[in-house]
């Protein structure tokens, strides 16, 4: 990032990292003291020990996660990252108490967390390996936490621990706009909430700003009768503005040298009496209520397997619920069976990134597609993501290089000339402006279907759908298989993913615009393979080169472990045919000579020999996608409309719509989802 774009970053929504500083704490041992607010991160005495204390003890955590029914789940939200030590201490709770509570297998675990000044990866990790001395039961949490640590720039940061079933949401940013953020469908049956408050920001000495009135009326927004709070802070604006916002409180016994801390519940009165010795604030009448109010169902079915459709299911599995994808052809059978897709988003200057689908789309699917490299490793077969950067000439793009020094170089930066050069291998190009992207790469589809669908929960079958009856106990379905022969099936829920022929499946999802692409490929010879680009260029349309890995032959006319030059794409509206045509090999060649003259003696003139594959997109007259549940539906929804961007998209939007309908929060903004609802005012005029 460079220095000089730190002026006015408040306005410009650019994060600002926390600056570290040390001192010795009363055990002779460094600490981390925050270089903004003088405070310090955690206990001079034992961090560990008062986070447990004031945290987890004073919330009735182990009590209250311990009797969580299968299938709930149980939400945290804390004011104040800083050092990450309250996750790890309650990610190390819930992983000992799954390990002894068999009931709680397909109970969740869902920590937001909120941080303004977030530590660089840098320094966090020098802080964490002291507390990896000195707590060693904490290496095991402290090194997956590191390795899915995000770029520090605004909005929310989702990190999936699946095989623990624990969601962590990183919201980077002023902390009363964040908590504004999570989204309360009040229309939906099982409305999201906190159950439990950490309330750990720096003294209100030092910080007032998490102490104010617009932080206590979110949390009250957002917690229901039995929420419980707690904090190692007595402070008058603490008492006050808990009292004040429907919590009763109760001073209990402090870590430590602390002789008080507080600790509050959520009640409907409008005031609290501050002395009182009321033993609900010890939480033990929470239990009932919590029972009743989430939302559960077993199964759904998905129609349609490419991307949103294998993605949906994916997410909807991993919280327990069993899904029978449906497709009429076979998974990958229409636009997102590409042999390749390039993951690399469109970005837009930093003061937008917060609510930019695109960037927070990247970067989740980023983190997905590279966790999914290691049980790739552990199947024995092609990874899912080769994390090879990606460079941007900018020919086509909403950002130019002052602007994308704002961003983290992690993350986006330009490189030289002549950086540029030997990353990308071109000889002649002027180069000077460019985006390089260094968590960009090339997404396997294949390898990422055959992954997902080895999952328990997740059942596919062959099933042109013709009816679909809603009623209020369950969705019927009515198709032919491949057999012709006629099935039904009920399901508690559907999802309809079927791109351009979702709006055919049910009239209330809109009917998009429908948009050929057409990917080409070749294979070079020695001597072009020498001189092709090394790495994915983007300009008006991308050319990657790619290995065929085995199973890439049973989607695309390729050969195993042989080389390839993948250019598109063609852009044909209203185009619904998918037959390969030799002109829109010439329209990718003509695309990349244009932008990159030294490729003409390199690409052959003649196309006649190239491969290709016909995809037909999807798009909305906003250019969102279609996600969410349809109007005047209990158990109707959808995800589409993907456009040319569905690998970069889906996950965070299957995410999003697996949350909405199990009532939980979405890592999406409230706006966000509004943008992305099917009922939208943009797509209450049909197009014409």
């Amino acid at each position: 990032m460079s220095t000089a774009n730190h002026q006015n970053t408040e306005h410009l929504n650019v994060i600002t990292p926390a600056k570290i500083d040390w001192q010795t704490d009363d055990t002779g041992n460094m600490v981390p003291v925050s270089g903004e607010f003088g405070d310090v991160y955690f206990s001079h005495a034992d961090g560990l020990a008062e986070t447990r204390h004031v945290f987890l003890e004073h919330n009735q955590l182990p009590e209250r996660l311990a009797h969580l029914a299968p299938k709930q789940c149980f939400t945290i939200a804390e004011l104040g990252f800083g050092t990450g030590l309250n996750l790890l201490a309650t990610w190390q709770l819930w992983r000992q108490l799954r390990e002894t509570n068999p009931q709680l297998a397909t109970a969740r675990l869902h920590f937001i967390t909120t941080e303004k000044f977030p530590i660089p990866l840098a320094d966090l990790t020098q802080i964490l390996a002291l507390w990896g001395e000195r707590a060693p039961e904490l290496i095991a949490f402290i090194e997956p936490l590191l390795a899915e640590y995000p770029p520090l720039i605004a909005g929310c940061h989702r990190l999936s621990f699946s095989y623990d079933n624990l969601t962590v949401d990183m919201w980077l940013g002023d902390a009363a706009e964040s908590l504004s953020k999570l989204a309360l469908d009040l229309s939906n049956q099982h409305t999201p909430y906190i159950d439990a408050w950490f309330l750990d920001g720096f003294a209100p000495s030092c910080n007032s700003t998490l102490w104010a009135d617009s932080i206590f009326a979110q949390m009250q927004r957002l917690s229901r009768p039995h929420t419980t709070a707690a904090t190692y802070s007595c402070a008058g604006i603490v008492k006050r503005g808990l009292r004040e916002h429907g919590f009763h409180i109760k001073k209990v016994r402090g870590f430590g040298r602390k002789r008080e801390m507080l600790t509050a519940i959520m009640t409907n009165a409008e005031t609290s009496d501050l002395t009182s010795d009321n033993k609900s604030c010890d939480n033990k009448s929470h239990e009932a209520k919590q029972q009743t109010t989430y939302s559960t169902f077993d199964n759904t079915v998905v129609i349609g397997a490419g991307v949103s459709g294998l993605l949906t299911a994916w997410s909807l599995a991993h919280r327990g619920i069993t899904v029978t994808l449906l497709d009429k052809s076979a998974p990958l059978a229409g636009a997102s069976g590409n042999p390749r897709a390039l993951l690399a988003p469109k970005m837009t200057p930093i003061h937008h990134v917060d609510e930019h689908l695109h960037t927070i789309g990247y970067l989740h699917s980023s983190r997905l597609y590279q966790d999914l490299n290691q049980t790739a490793v552990q199947l024995n077969t092609a990874p899912v993501l080769e994390l090879i950067g990606a460079l941007d000439l900018l020919i086509k793009a909403n950002i130019g290089t002052e602007q994308i020094a704002d961003y983290p170089d992690e993350m986006a930066t330009t490189l030289s000339h002549e950086q540029a050069q030997i990353t990308s291998g071109l000889k002649e190009q002027n180069l000077s402006e460019n985006l390089y992207l260094t968590q960009s790469g090339l997404v396997n589809p294949q390898a990422l279907k055959d992954i997902i669908l080895t999952h328990p929960l997740i059942h596919f079958q062959q099933l042109e759908v013709t009816k679909i009856n809603e009623t209020e106990q369950q969705v019927r379905i009515e198709g032919i298989d491949g057999n012709r022969n006629t099935v039904t099936m009920t399901a508690d829920n559907i999802v309809i993913c079927a791109a351009f022929e979702s709006h055919q499946l049910d009239q209330r999802i809109f009917d998009c615009r429908k948009i050929r692409g057409q990917l080409s490929w070749f294979t070079p010879t020695v001597e072009q393979l020498a001189k092709l680009p090394k790495i994915p260029l983007k300009y008006s349309g991308y050319c990657a080169r790619f290995n065929a890995q085995s199973g890439d032959d049973e989607l695309n006319p390729v050969v195993v472990d042989k080389p390839y030059l993948l250019l598109g794409a063609s852009f044909i509206r209203n185009d619904t045919s998918t037959d390969i045509r030799l002109e829109e090999h010439q329209i990718s060649r003509d695309k990349l000579i244009n932008a990159i003259p030294e490729m003409a003696s390199i690409i052959p003139a003649d196309t006649s020999l190239w491969q290709g594959r016909a995809g037909i997109r999807t798009q909305t007259p906003d250019y969102h996608p279609i996600v969410g549940q349809l109007a005047n539906s209990q158990r109707i929804w959808t995800m589409s409309a993907m456009g040319a961007k569905g690998y970069a998209l889906a996950p965070i939007c299957a995410e999003a719509l697996a949350d909405i309908m199990l009532g939980s929060f979405a890592p999406l903004s409230e706006m966000m989802l509004a943008r992305l609802s099917p009922i939208r005012t943009r797509l209450q005029t049909p197009l014409v």
